[in-house]
């Protein structure tokens, strides 16, 4: 009988411990239920950019990303986002995708412009800037060493003549 009953308090010990730690993980998540407005944004290349990744100004998380589509008309691809009420943007924003590290995961940067008037919901963000992609830089800078070596000699190597 006692054996049963440490394990009865150990039990619940284990459970107390859980719960406080889902609260604490709710409440450091930054998990936001307000609303917000929708925008669109369009790419020729979203490098793995997806639905719930942030969209962010100066590193503050401002909104998420809603969908990732292909336009049909223009085979862009169509980013929605969600922008929270309490920010304005102007109409002349840029939209970029970034990076958060070298390993990956992406999130959209605003930078707002200098315009007096202001974005409305389902405004399209005039000015995109795909993100960049690390194998193309790479096989360029491997291509264009290949290609001075083969040019034979160096562009900075100086020969007899003055």
């Amino acid at each position: 009988m006692k054996r049963s009953v440490i394990e009865t308090l150990l039990g619940a010990a284990v459970l107390l411990v859980a719960m406080i730690f889902l609260v604490f993980s709710y409440k450091t998540a930054n998990v936001s239920t307000g609303t917000g407005y929708d925008l669109v944004a369009d790419f020729s290349g979203i490098g793995g950019l997806k639905a719930g990744d942030d969209v962010q100004i100066s590193g503050v998380k401002i909104g998420t990303v809603k969908a990732v589509n292909l336009n049909p008309e223009t085979f862009l691809a169509r980013v929605t986002m969600t922008v929270d009420n309490s920010v304005k943007l102007p109409d002349d924003t840029a939209a970029l995708i970034s990076s958060e590290s070298l390993l990956g995961g992406r999130y959209l940067a605003l930078e707002p412009g200098a315009s007096e008037e202001m974005m409305k919901a389902g405004s399209r963000v005039p000015y995109t800037q795909s993100p960049q992609n690390l194998e193309q830089l790479l096989g360029q800078f491997i291509f264009s060493m290949q290609g001075d070596k083969k040019g034979g000699q160096s562009k900075t190597a100086s020969s007899d003549v003055p």
